[in-house]
């Protein structure tokens, strides 16, 4: 009997679309957990183009990668700009 072979999975493979990016971030944001929200626009900002999005925003490559990880913790200017950069908004309603 052979071994399976796994590998680590990343969303970042199933970020495609657009729409793909904007669901993936709404899931996020229901998790009401601001680091499952950072980590998520993280793998969108991967998706799109890290060294895209540090040249749109004007920050630096490697602060994302830091600021975007599970482990970060972004100003939320940082994530506004990401979050335009990518061509998104962030929407508000009643809970």
């Amino acid at each position: 009997m052979s071994a399976t072979k796994t590998e680590p999975w990343d969303a970042v493979k199933y970020l495609v679309t657009e729409a793909d990016m904007a669901s993936y971030l709404a899931a996020a944001l229901e998790e009401d957990d601001p680091a499952v929200f950072v980590a998520a626009l993280g793998d969108v900002a991967r998706a799109k183009g890290m060294t895209q999005i540090a040249r749109e925003t004007g920050l630096g490559r490697e602060s994302l990668y830091k600021a975007l990880s599970a482990e970060g913790n972004p100003e939320f200017a940082t994530v506004m700009k990401v979050v335009r950069s990518l061509g998104l908004r962030l929407h508000a309603s009643t809970a």
